[in-house]
């Protein structure tokens, strides 16, 4: 079976970035990267802010933080109303964490999918409350029917208090029927936070079709936004009960300001965000997205091939659609977080190339983004030069 043709590149969409061209960036998913204009942007708000910061703070910050969400929320298929801009999904997932009111007896529910990061914060959240996290199996090649079978099977009703599922994982790029498992939960009365912290920009999302109870997501990863940027929303029965990590002067006026006003925390990047859906329209959404699925697909392809995987083994949990793709690493290798942090590590330094390295079930895997600045070489050199740093452990 032959490699596929990678797609044509968009015209001087590589110049839009200021990443150092000595470097194959190939890892978009975990950091992003912000176009020169976005960057331009945020600077312009943050020398406002410098030249006058009594006034940047206490006149109509507020209202242009309103006018930001609203712009995001549109742009997302949210209620405006019912959304809130936070940090990043972690924070979303944190805030809605706490305002649950666990209580011991209380059960988490999530597939071993979940991002690091999350575990954590339903652990600790767990350990504080009294209330148990449990967490489902999903093999990786489950169909969307036997992922929702999986969910409901586990689901225990009158004691699991949230159901937290991905809409797009992290460490394997699978894309969950998120709205059908929502779904199901509503059926049993649970409610259910989604994860969506890779899907603003790289999936046409709309989160009300969704339906959850809660939904986050990044955009600064694919939404060329500044870093800090994301988006909660909440349905109506939950908004009043939303409370906020820190308590800050805009406590009393409710969901969402409460969430968002933090004290002096930097808005520039949120002010910013815009802008990045801006660039993101001017290249043209669905062209990108189809540039990027595209080519992530061939850089797995070609990446692949060189390590010795079959096509037939070289997963796609997420379709065409997803700009994240993964390759098996050989047995024992990358077996565990350190490990696969490890080698992340000497394949940055010794072949200047930025790839994620996750370890997921005892198996090694390298992640691959696709995205607008790369070009089909990057993943060619790569290829060529990576089997002989392997073979080296």
């Amino acid at each position: 079976m032959s490699v596929p043709q990678p797609p044509e590149p968009i015209p001087g969409a590589r110049l839009l970035f200021s990443l150092d061209p000595a470097v194959s960036h190939l890892n978009h998913g975990s950091f992003g990267a912000v176009p020169v204009g976005v960057q331009r942007a945020q600077q312009r708000l943050r020398d406002e802010m410098e030249a006058n910061p009594l006034r940047f703070f206490t006149q109509g910050l507020v209202d242009r933080i309103a006018h930001t969400r609203r712009h995001l929320a549109t742009f997302l298929g949210a209620d405006p109303d019912g959304s809130a801009l936070v940090g990043n999904a972690t924070t979303g997932v944190a805030v809605v964490l706490q305002s649950l009111g666990l209580r011991p007896g209380d059960e988490v529910l999530s597939t071993d999918h979940g991002y690091g990061a999350v575990s954590l914060a339903v652990a600790r959240e767990c350990r504080r409350t009294g209330a148990v996290s449990r967490v489902l199996p999903v093999p990786l090649a489950a169909t969307d029917e036997e992922v929702v079978q999986i969910v409901r099977t586990g689901l225990r009703p009158g004691r699991t208090r949230l159901l937290v599922v991905d809409q797009l994982s992290s460490a394997t790029a699978r894309l969950f029927p998120a709205a059908a498992i929502v779904g199901v939960a509503r059926e049993h009365g649970v409610p259910v936070l989604v994860d969506a912290a890779h899907a603003p920009g790289m999936l046409p999302t709309t989160v009300a079709s969704i339906g959850a109870d809660f939904w986050v997501g990044n955009l600064h990863k694919w939404g060329y936004a500044p870093r800090g940027t994301a988006l909660l929303a909440v349905a109506p029965p939950w908004r009043d009960r939303i409370e906020p990590l820190v308590v800050s002067w805009e406590q009393e006026a409710g969901f969402p300001a409460r969430i968002e006003w933090q004290a002096t925390l930097d808005y520039t990047s949120w002010l910013a965000a815009p802008a990045g859906l801006f660039t993101l329209r001017s290249l043209g959404a669905d062209r990108v997205r189809a540039h990027n699925a595209a080519l992530a697909a061939y850089g797995q392809r070609v990446l692949g091939d060189a390590l010795g995987v079959p096509p037939t083994d070289l997963p796609d949990p997420g379709g065409p659609g997803v700009a994240m793709r993964i390759i098996p690493l050989p047995s024992g290798m990358a077996a565990t977080t350190e490990a696969a942090q490890a080698l992340r590590g000497r394949i940055a330094d010794r072949l200047a190339a930025e790839v994620a390295v996750t370890s997921w079930n005892g198996q090694g895997w390298l992640r691959l983004s696709g995205q607008v600045y790369n070009s089909a070489d990057e993943y060619q050199r790569l290829a060529t030069r990576l089997p002989a740093l392997l073979a080296q452990r």
